[in-house]
């Protein structure tokens, strides 16, 4: 995944709250929504956004006393960072099985910069 992908993936709020919500035991997107307040269709997009990602994964299917099968979701990421120095944005995450995936992103500052584009992330307030 490139840097500024994987930056934004993991600073979006509501993923974020997944990644973390999901670091111990699994959650199912049901869960995940009613916890963290999160709309359930928002919860569903973010999970698949996730899972695409790698950073998530289903780790289970279980039975409701309904009759239904939901899935439940657990977070692959054991530690995630984000760092900018010198025109570059670092991207380095370490996932719970032991790889580790870094991606660089590196600015020529000879060039107009987007600033909105590179750094979706800014609270909106701003």
């Amino acid at each position: 995944m490139h840097a500024l992908e994987t930056s934004q993936l993991l600073t979006e709020e509501y993923a974020a709250k997944i990644l973390l919500a999901t670091m111990g035991k699994p959650k199912s997107a049901f869960d995940l929504s009613e916890k963290l307040g999160i709309p359930i269709a928002a919860c569903y997009r973010k999970i698949k956004l996730l899972e695409s990602a790698g950073l998530i994964y289903c780790c289970e299917r279980r039975l409701t006393q309904a009759g239904k099968r939901i899935s439940m979701y657990k977070s692959k990421v054991k530690n995630a960072q984000i760092v900018f120095e010198k025109n570059k944005l670092t991207a380095k995450i370490e996932m719970m099985d032991g790889s580790s995936e870094q991606a660089c992103y590196d600015i020529d500052l000879g060039t107009p910069v987007d600033l909105p584009a590179i750094l979706p992330f800014v609270a909106k307030s701003y």
